[in-house]
C-alpha cells in the first residue's frame, strides 16, 4: 500500500538519518560529508555521509561475496526478491517523492511520477524471462545458448532522475543474478541512500550496496578491480572517461549519455493542438533531461502559428519551488548548471538572437530560470549544436525534408527525437530516417520497460530496458553436449 502523506516524516528528519548501505548494514561515512542544498531555496538540506576508499573496497568485497550465492538462486527467487523490494519502496513512496523534490527541485507531482515509474520498471522487468534457445540439435551434439550473470556491477546514477535511473540499474542487475554497488550523484545522494536503507530489510546482505561520495568516488569505483560491469548514465564527456577506464580491464559497459534531440513539425501538423506537448517535450524536468527536445524544426508554413502557440502556453506555466503543489516547473538542480545556462542565455543575447519568450528568473534565492524560447538562431550557433541541459530552446524553420534531415543527422548525438503531423504514414517515413535510438511520432517521452533505449553515436553504448536491457547484464554461454 502506498504511504499516505499523513504518515510521512519531515524531509529534514529523513535526510539527517540516512547512512551508507554496505553488506546489509547501516554504515556511517568515513569521508568528509556531502553538503546537500535545496535548489529552490539554496538552504542546506543535509550533510550526507560519504564513503572513503576503504569503505568502497568493503562495498565491492561484500558484493563479490554475495554474488557467489545470489547468482545460484533461481530466477523465480530473484524475481520474488525484486518484487518484495518494489512493494517496500511503494510503502515509502511519499517519503521518496518528497525527499526527491527537496534535493533535486522537481515539482512534487513529477517526483511522485518518477517514483511510480521506478516501481513499474521493477515489476515489469521482473515479469520477463531471459531467452534461451537450442542452437544445434543433430546426431552429433546438442548446443544450448544461455545467459549468465557478469558479476559485480557499478551503477552510477545522475542527478536529474536519481530514483528512476537507479532502478534502471538495480532491477536488471539483480534479476539477472548480478550484485551491485550503487553510487548516486553527490548533488542528489539522499534518495539513493533511502533506496539502500529500504533494501536492507528485503535483500540478502551485499546484493545491493549504496555508497555516496564526491566526484572522486566515481572514478575510484569504475577503476576498481573487483568491478565487472559499469552501468553509467551521465554526460558524454564523462562517458568517454568511463569507457577509457573500462577498457583497461575490459569491463562490460552500458553508457546512456547526452543528446541533442530534434522535433520535426511537418506542414500538416495541428500546431495549436500540439503546442503544449512540444513545450513539455522541451521543458519537462526544467530541460534537465537527456531526452529533452533541444531543437524544434518547424516547417516555414506553420512556423509563426507554432511560435505564437508556444509563447501563449509558456506564459501560463507556473515556475517555483517544487514543494508547492501548484508548481509546474522547478529550479535548475545545482549552481554550476544554473550559471552555465545563464551564460548560454547571455551568449545568445550578445549574438543578437531573437528571444521571443523569457520566463521569470528569481535571482534572490534558488536556481530558477523560466522557459526561454529563441526564434531562428543560426544553425551553427552553440545553442543549436550543443546540449544546454537547461530551459533554453531554439525554434528553427525548414522547407525541404531532405534539408532538415541532413541538419538533424549532422549532430554527433543520436538519442531520441520526434516527428509531428496528421499524415501518420508520412511522419513515420521521416522518423525512420532520423538517426537516433528512439523516435516518437505524434507523442513524446512515452518510455517503457518493454522496449530498449539505445543511443547512437555519442549518445551511448549498450541498451537499457526490455529484454535487450536485461541481456546487457549477462554473458552469453553455450553448453555443447556430445551425444
Amino acid at each position: 500500500m502506498t504511504q499516505s502523506p499523513a504518515t510521512t516524516r519531515p524531509v529534514t528528519d529523513l535526510a539527517v538519518s540516512l547512512s551508507l548501505s554496505i553488506d546489509g548494514r547501516a554504515v556511517a561515512g568515513a569521508a568528509a560529508p556531502l553538503t546537500v542544498v535545496n535548489p529552490a531555496t539554496e538552504a542546506v538540506l543535509a550533510h550526507a555521509p560519504a564513503a572513503d576508499t576503504a569503505q568502497l573496497d568493503e562495498a565491492v568485497a561484500a558484493a563479490r561475496t554475495a554474488f557467489t550465492t545470489w547468482r545460484a538462486r533461481p530466477w523465480e527467487e530473484r524475481k520474488a526478491a525484486v518484487l518484495a523490494y518494489a512493494d517496500a519502496l511503494e510503502a515509502r513512496a511519499e517519503d521518496l517523492a518528497r525527499l526527491l523534490t527537496a534535493e533535486q527541485g522537481k515539482p512534487l507531482a513529477a517526483a511522485r511520477g518518477e517514483v511510480g515509474r521506478a516501481l513499474e520498471w521493477a515489476r515489469t522487468l521482473a515479469a520477463m524471462e531471459l531467452p534461451a534457445r537450442t542452437a544445434v540439435d543433430d546426431e552429433v551434439h546438442v548446443a544450448r545458448v544461455r545467459h549468465v550473470p557478469i558479476g559485480v556491477v557499478a551503477g552510477i546514477v545522475p542527478w536529474n532522475f536519481p530514483v528512476t535511473l537507479a532502478m534502471w540499474k538495480i532491477a536488471p542487475a539483480l534479476l539477472t543474478g548480478n550484485t551491485i554497488v550503487l553510487k548516486p550523484s553527490p548533488f542528489t545522494p539522499l534518495t539513493g541512500l533511502l533506496l539502500g536503507e529500504i533494501a536492507r530489510d528485503i535483500l540478502p546482505p551485499g546484493v545491493l550496496n549504496v555508497i555516496t561520495g564526491d566526484h572522486d568516488l566515481g572514478p575510484a569505483l569504475t577503476e576498481h578491480p573487483g568491478i565487472d560491469k559499469i552501468a553509467f548514465t551521465g554526460s558524454t564527456a564523462t562517458g568517454r572517461a568511463v569507457m577509457q577506464t573500462a577498457g583497461r580491464d575490459l569491463k562490460r559497459v552500458t553508457l546512456e549519455l547526452g543528446g541533442n534531440d530534434a522535433a520535426v513539425i511537418l506542414p500538416d501538423a495541428d500546431v495549436e493542438a500540439i503546442a503544449p506537448q512540444i513545450f513539455w517535450a522541451c521543458f519537462a524536468n526544467t530541460s534537465q533531461y537527456c531526452l529533452a527536445t533541444k531543437r524544434v524544426y518547424v516547417h516555414a508554413d506553420v512556423h509563426e502559428r507554432l511560435l505564437n502557440a508556444l509563447i501563449d502556453y509558456a506564459a501560463t506555466v507556473v515556475v517555483g519551488d517544487g514543494a508547492d503543489e501548484a508548481t509546474q516547473m522547478g529550479p535548475l538542480q545545482n549552481r554550476a548548471q544554473y550559471e552555465r545556462v545563464l551564460a548560454l542565455i547571455a551568449q545568445s543575447e550578445a549574438a543578437g538572437h531573437t528571444i521571443v519568450f523569457r520566463g521569470t528568473a528569481h535571482p534572490e534565492q534558488g536556481y530558477f530560470i523560466g522557459p526561454v524560447i529563441v526564434d531562428q538562431p543560426p544553425e551553427d550557433s552553440a545553442l543549436v549544436q550543443e546540449e544546454p541541459f537547461g530551459p533554453i530552446v531554439p525554434v528553427l524553420t525548414f522547407t525541404d525534408t531532405e534539408d532538415v534531415l541532413a541538419r538533424i543527422n549532422a549532430s554527433p548525438y543520436g538519442l531520441g527525437g520526434s516527428v509531428w503531423g496528421t499524415d501518420v504514414e508520412a511522419a513515420v517515413q521521416v522518423a525512420e530516417r532520423i538517426e537516433s535510438g528512439v523516435v516518437w511520432v505524434n507523442e513524446i517521452h512515452r518510455l517503457s520497460p518493454q522496449f530498449p533505449l539505445a543511443g547512437h553515436r555519442a549518445s551511448g553504448i549498450g541498451r537499457e530496458n526490455g529484454i535487450e536491457g536485461l541481456l546487457e547484464y549477462c554473458n552469453t554461454q553455450v553448453i555443447a553436449v556430445a551425444r
